[in-house]
């Protein structure tokens, strides 16, 4: 059960992962959660974030977020990424995971999620039979309360740390200097 709660990799953010080591392996399409992934909760997309999807396509790779928001949310945050998505998925129900996979036209093993959350986004892909990406959360400076699933997390990530054959198993994709 515990494997499941497993990332296959844990990083700081999505700016530190090397996209194009991941086409080089074979992957086709990155899904993507949003809030405390991409940006803070309810934020709206910033330039940098533009431009990581810009560099994620220039190096082959398709996108889709996959998010339990709502459509309004996700248009006000995709207006300068081209991007598919797919709203209210209900994650980390398995059907919002394969729906991403269906849309985006390629197979399970094809494709990479990254999250913030252990408990919804990387069960419900490793469910899935999808690599995942556990992302340091991003928060907003304001930001205090992390709530008691975080601190179940860190539990989690502490079994993680020391169960070692579940560390990096996409490889070295962690972008260097």
């Amino acid at each position: 059960m515990f494997h499941l709660l497993f990332p296959f990799e844990y990083v700081d953010s999505v700016f530190s992962i090397d996209y194009d080591k991941l086409f080089q392996k074979g992957y086709k399409g990155v899904i993507f959660d949003i809030d405390m992934t991409l940006v803070p909760h309810g934020a709206d997309s910033t330039k940098e974030i533009d431009e990581l999807f810009k560099t994620i396509h220039k190096a082959g790779l398709q996108t889709l977020l996959l998010t339990n928001n709502s459509e309004e949310r996700v248009k006000r945050f995709i207006k300068n990424i081209d991007t598919l998505y797919l709203c209210d998925a209900n994650k980390p129900d398995k059907d919002g995971y394969v729906k991403a996979i269906e849309m985006m036209g390629i197979r399970k093993n094809e494709a990479v999620f990254i999250g913030d959350q252990i408990f919804i986004d990387i069960y419900g892909a490793n469910k899935s039979g999808i690599a995942s990406i556990l992302v340091k959360y991003v928060t907003a400076e304001i930001e205090t309360n992390i709530g008691i699933r975080r601190n179940l997390e860190k539990v989690i990530l502490a079994l993680y740390r020391f169960t070692k054959i579940y560390q990096h198993r996409l490889g070295d994709i962690i972008k260097t200097g």
